[in-house]
C-alpha cells in the first residue's frame, strides 16, 4: 500500500466517477420539524422570529431559503452566538409562509447580511429578556447574571435557571421595533446590543453544515419526493414553434393510455395521469394542431447584429460625474472597445418540480423556487384567492439561482389542481426546462475613454445595450410573471432595466448607463429574460473589466498598478493588492512579448469589482494553444472581502462553486435558437463545464474584517471570471477576446484574425 494525498477535485477529474453508498441514522436530520401552532405572524412580535421549545431547543424562523450555500448553518451560528446556546441546539425553520415572515428571496446575496442580521438582533433581544425574567425569578440583579448554553446563573453557579424553565414551549409575547415592511425591506431594531467580535465563540468558526448529512445520506426530502393522497402527475405540452397556441387537441390520441386526461385552460395545455410514466407517455402521444406562428427570431448567430440595430426602448445614465462630453473633447487619444455576452440558461441540474393542493378555497404549494413568498402571492392572484389563503412550503430542489422555471412549475401545478380539484405534481422534462426557462439576457457592452498627453484617463463611459432584465419580472409575485398567467391571458408585468458595472474606479469625467431594446416576443416567450445568478455581473463586467485592461495596455501600465491608480477606497485597494500578492504577481505591462512566436503561451489576467459592500479581485492563469484555440485554466486566485465572516469553510466553498459556475458560463454556455424556437434542449446542445475543464488550482484568500457588518458572497465572485480569463488570454497572446463563450473555435478564429 502506498499513502497518497489527493484533493477531491483532482480525484474526480482523474477517475471520472465516484459512487458512494452509505446508510446512517446518526446524521439524519428531520426535514419537516414538528412545530406547534403559532400565534399570528407579526413583524413587531419577538415570537415571530425566535422561540424556545420545552427541551430548550432554540427555533429560528428564517423568512428566506437556503438554496445550497449553507445559509441554514450560518443563521444557526448567528442565533446561537447571540442567544448563548450551543450551535447544535438551534433549529432553523425557513421558507414556510405559515411559519415565517416574508423576508424576501434568497437573492442579491443578502441571506446573511439581511435575514441573518434580523435573527441575530432578535436572538440578542430574547437573551436580554430571558435574563430579566431570571433576575426576577432568582432575586439577583440582571448585571450579576451570566449565560452558559441556555442556563442563566450567578458567577458561583449557586443560583441558576434554564431558558426552558423560564419560557420553554411558550411564546415570548414581547414587542420589537419593526419598520412595517416585509420582504427585503424588513428591518427590526431591538434594545439589546450585539456582541463584539472579541466575544465571539461561534461566529467565525468552521462548523459542519446542517444540510449536508441529509443530502449525502439520502434522507433529505426534496420537492420532487412529495406525494399526496389522490395526487395526479402532470406534464405540460408546449409548442415546437414559439408563440403558437393550441387550435385543436385530439384527446382520442391518448385514450389507450390508462387514466390519461387532457387539461386545457385557454392556451395552457397539459396531460395528467395517476401514474407518472403514463403522464410522460401521454405528453409524447398527444396530437395537437397548433396555430401558425412566425416569431422571426434573429437566431443566435445574428443576435448581436440584432441588438446593435434594435430601437432603444429606454436609456438611462445611472451614474455620472463631471461632464463626459466635455472631458472626451479634451482627450488627445480615444480608446474604444465592444464586448458581447450571449443568452444563457439557468440549466439547473434537474428540471423544475412542484406540487399544489387547491381545495375548499385554500391552496398549499410545495416549491423549490428561491422566492416562495412571491410564488404564493402569484398563485393567489392566479386562482383568485386572498393571499392569506395560500401557503407556500419551500423544499430543497434542483437549483433556482436567479429566476428559473421553478416558479412556472409551481404556478402550473396550482392552476391544474384548482381545475381538477385534486393535488397535482408538475415535473418538467429536460428539454422543457432548457427551452422554456426564463433566460439571462444577451448584451453588448461598449466602452469609450479619453486619455490626456500623460496617459491619464480623463473621461470614461460604459454603456450596455440589452434586452431588459425585467422582461420577465424577477420577483414572480404577479400572475403575469409566470407562463401560466401569460398563457391564460393576464396583463403583462414587464419592466425596463439593466445595470451598470458596480466598481469603484474614479475618473475625472465619467458616465455609466444602459439601454434596453424590445423583447423578441411579448408573451410566453422561450427567450423571455430575467435574473440569472449574478444577474448583470458576467455580461457587464466582461465588458468593463476587459476594457480597463485595454486601458492599462494602451498606457503601457501593469494591469494591477493601473487599477490601483484609479481605486481610492482602502478595501477596494486591499482586494486587488492581496490577490496580486497571493498570486505572486510580477509587475509588467500586458501582453508578455516574449511569447509572441510560441505555439503554447501562458498568461495571467486580473479583474476587480465592488458589489454592495463586498470587494473581490480575481486572477486567472491560462495556457493558450494557438493552433487549436484550446484554453487550459491553470489557476485562480480570489481575494474576497465580505466583512464579518460567519463560517470560513462554508464561505470558501460558496466562492469556489461560483467560480466553477462562472467558468462554465465563460467557456461553453450559450443558448442556441433559430427563427422559430430555442434549439438548446439537452446537455449536448447546451453543454456545461465538465471536471476536466476546471482550473487545476483555486486559491481563495479571505480578507477578515470582523468589525465590519457581514455582506454578500453567494454570487459576487462569478461575474469576474470571463474578464479575468479574457485578460489572461490577452496577456499570453496579445489578442483580445470580445465574445463569450471562449470555445476553441472562437478563440482560434480570434487568433487567426489577429
Amino acid at each position: 500500500m502506498t499513502d497518497i494525498t489527493v484533493n477531491r477535485r483532482a480525484f474526480l477529474t482523474s477517475t471520472g466517477a465516484l459512487v458512494v453508498t452509505l446508510a446512517s441514522a446518526e446524521f439524519a436530520e428531520a426535514s419537516h420539524p414538528t412545530v406547534t401552532a403559532r400565534p399570528p405572524l407579526k413583524g413587531d412580535q419577538l415570537s415571530s422570529y425566535i422561540t424556545i421549545e420545552p427541551d430548550g431547543t432554540v427555533v429560528a424562523y428564517y423568512g428566506k431559503i437556503d438554496g445550497g450555500q449553507g445559509l441554514g448553518t450560518a443563521i444557526a451560528q448567528m442565533v446561537a452566538e447571540e442567544i448563548d446556546v450551543a450551535y447544535e441546539r438551534v433549529r432553523v425553520v425557513m421558507g414556510d409562509s405559515a411559519l415565517t415572515l416574508d423576508m424576501g428571496g434568497a437573492s442579491a446575496a443578502i441571506g446573511v447580511s439581511h435575514g441573518g442580521t434580523m435573527l441575530r438582533r432578535t436572538a440578542a433581544e430574547t437573551r436580554r429578556l430571558l435574563i430579566e425574567m431570571a433576575s426576577e425569578k432568582l432575586g439577583v440583579p440582571a448585571r450579576e447574571l451570566g449565560v452558559t448554553d441556555g442556563v442563566i446563573h450567578t458567577a458561583d453557579k449557586a443560583k441558576r435557571v434554564t431558558y426552558a424553565e423560564l419560557v420553554g414551549g411558550r411564546y415570548l409575547d414581547r414587542a420589537v421595533k419593526w419598520n412595517g415592511r416585509l420582504s427585503n425591506g424588513l428591518q427590526v431594531e431591538v434594545q439589546a446590543p450585539l456582541k463584539k467580535p472579541a466575544d465571539f465563540r461561534i461566529i467565525g468558526q468552521s462548523l459542519p453544515r446542517k444540510d449536508l448529512p441529509g443530502k449525502v445520506f439520502g434522507t433529505l426530502d426534496m420537492v420532487n419526493d412529495v406525494r399526496l393522497p389522490g395526487m395526479l402527475h402532470a406534464r405540460m405540452v408546449r409548442p415546437t414553434v414559439a408563440g403558437a397556441v393550441p387550435v385543436q387537441v385530439d384527446e382520442g390520441s391518448i385514450s389507450h393510455i390508462p387514466g390519461a386526461k387532457v387539461v386545457r385552460i385557454k392556451d395552457l395545455l397539459a396531460v395528467v395521469a395517476e401514474k407518472e410514466w403514463n403522464a410522460v407517455k401521454a405528453a409524447r402521444a398527444l396530437k395537437v394542431t397548433w396555430s401558425e406562428s412566425k416569431p422571426d427570431f434573429p437566431g443566435h448567430e445574428k443576435l448581436f447584429e440584432h441588438i446593435r440595430k434594435a430601437p432603444i426602448v429606454k436609456r438611462e445614465f445611472q451614474r455620472q460625474n463631471g461632464n463626459f462630453e466635455e472631458g472626451i473633447k479634451q482627450a488627445v487619444r480615444i480608446v474604444e472597445g465592444d464586448y458581447e455576452f450571449p443568452t444563457q440558461s439557468h440549466a439547473s441540474m434537474g428540471p423544475a418540480c412542484a406540487v399544489a393542493d387547491v381545495r375548499d378555497g385554500e391552496a398549499t404549494i410545495w416549491t423549490s423556487t428561491q422566492k416562495p413568498y412571491d410564488s404564493a402571492y402569484c398563485v393567489a392572484e392566479l386562482l383568485g384567492l386572498p393571499k392569506e389563503k395560500v401557503r407556500a412550503i419551500w423544499m430543497f430542489g434542483t437549483g433556482s439561482y436567479g429566476r428559473n422555471e421553478q416558479g412556472d412549475a409551481t404556478a402550473d401545478a396550482a392552476v391544474l389542481s384548482k381545475h381538477l380539484g385534486r393535488p397535482v405534481r408538475v415535473q418538467y422534462m429536460r428539454h422543457e426546462a432548457l427551452a422554456w426557462d426564463p433566460k439571462g439576457t444577451a448584451s453588448i457592452n461598449r466602452s469609450r475613454a479619453g486619455l490626456d498627453a500623460n496617459g491619464k484617463v480623463i473621461a470614461y463611459e460604459n454603456i450596455s445595450k440589452a434586452f431588459s432584465r425585467l422582461d420577465n419580472n424577477t420577483r414572480e409575485s404577479r400572475a403575469a410573471d409566470v407562463l401560466a398567467g401569460q398563457l391564460t391571458g393576464l396583463p403583462l408585468n414587464r419592466g425596463e432595466s439593466f445595470e451598470i458595472p458596480v466598481a469603484s474606479y474614479t475618473f475625472e469625467h465619467g458616465r455609466l448607463g444602459w439601454e434596453t431594446i424590445p423583447p423578441l416576443m411579448e408573451r410566453a416567450s422561450p427567450l423571455r429574460s430575467t435574473h440569472l445568478r449574478d444577474p448583470y455581473g458576467p455580461p457587464i463586467l466582461f465588458g468593463s473589466e476587459s476594457f480597463i485592461d485595454e486601458l492599462a495596455a494602451a498606457t503601457n501600465a501593469d494591469p494591477v498598478d493601473f487599477r490601483l491608480q484609479y481605486l481610492k477606497h482602502p478595501r477596494d485597494r486591499d482586494a486587488v493588492r492581496i490577490a496580486a500578492e497571493s498570486y505572486g504577481w510580477q509587475k509588467r505591462p500586458s501582453p508578455a512579448n516574449d511569447q509572441k512566436d510560441k505555439d503554447v503561451a501562458i498568461g495571467r489576467g486580473i479583474a476587480f469589482r465592488r458589489h454592495f459592500t463586498t470587494f473581490i479581485a480575481l486572477i486567472a492563469e491560462v495556457r493558450v494553444h494557438r493552433r487549436s484555440g484550446k484554453l487550459d485554466l491553470l489557476r485562480y486566485v480570489c481575494a474576497h472581502d465580505v466583512g464579518m465572516i460567519v463560517n470560513p469553510d462554508t464561505l470558501k466553498h460558496v466562492i469556489d462553486r461560483q467560480l466553477v459556475y462562472g467558468t462554465s458560463r465563460a467557456m461553453v454556455e450559450e443558448v442556441r435558437f433559430d427563427a422559430n424556437m430555442v434549439t438548446s434542449v439537452d446537455w449536448e446542445s447546451y453543454p456545461v463545464m465538465h471536471m476536466d475543464g476546471l482550473p487545476e488550482k483555486i486559491d481563495i484568500v479571505l480578507i477578515r474584517r470582523p468589525e465590519e457588518p457581514p455582506s454578500g458572497a453567494a454570487e459576487m465572485a462569478l461575474g469576474l471570471v470571463p474578464a479575468a480569463i479574457g485578460n489572461a488570454v490577452f496577456d499570453a497572446t496579445g489578442v483580445r477576446l470580445r465574445r463569450v463563450p471562449f470555445t476553441p473555435e472562437r478563440v482560434k478564429a480570434a487568433l487567426e484574425r489577429a
